[in-house]
């Protein structure tokens, strides 16, 4: 069974997600990858304000391609996580409650979306033109000189996810394969 949920994330539509579940997820999302991160991360350790609010918000680990005329976005397929491992305990702590990649994430960061019942979600690597058929709009809001890296803004409909993490401390990287463990 496919859950849908919705963006800004509320806390009781994730307390129900198990590792595992498939999710269909719609509305407003952002996108960041490892150098936005670091600048976020900089902005609060300079106690400066950050671009967006991130209470129950979700960061989509991306660095889409142009779009081509007509469309909001180009490809737009999952990063691998762990470069943001650095960032990611700093910024759940301050209300990030979601994030969307692909790959293991550090105990540091099982850790964080645990203690802020935050989840993980993972994104089919290499299904980037298929994924960007959920962007409905998409807008950089802030570090524009990053290019692909700026942070976006978008709207999605029915992006399809999998729980990777869930706030419980499921996770699907440990769980999935000690199933098949003799």
């Amino acid at each position: 069974m496919i859950k849908t949920i919705h963006a800004p994330l509320r806390s009781e539509e994730l307390e129900g997600l198990r590792a595992g579940d498939s999710v269909q997820l719609s509305g407003v999302i952002y996108t960041g990858r490892d150098a936005a991160h670091k600048r976020l991360c900089a902005l609060v350790a300079e106690g400066k304000p950050l671009p967006f609010a991130l209470r129950n918000q979700v960061i989509y680990y991306a660095g889409p391609c142009p779009a081509k005329p007509g469309d909001p976005i180009g490809s737009c397929g999952p990063t691998t996580s762990y470069r943001m491992d650095a960032y990611a305990p700093t910024l759940c702590d301050l209300g990030l409650i979601g994030m969307i990649g692909k790959g293991q994430r550090s105990e540091a960061v099982v850790e964080a979306i645990r203690r802020n019942g935050g989840v993980y979600f993972a994104a089919t690597g290499g299904a980037g033109a298929l994924i960007a058929t959920s962007v409905k709009s998409a807008e950089v809001i802030a570090f524009e000189d990053l290019g692909t890296e700026a942070i976006r803004r978008l709207e999605v409909e029915n992006l399809p996810l999998i729980v990777a993490i869930d706030a419980h401390g499921g996770n699907l990287y440990e769980e999935g394969p000690a199933r098949y463990r003799r």
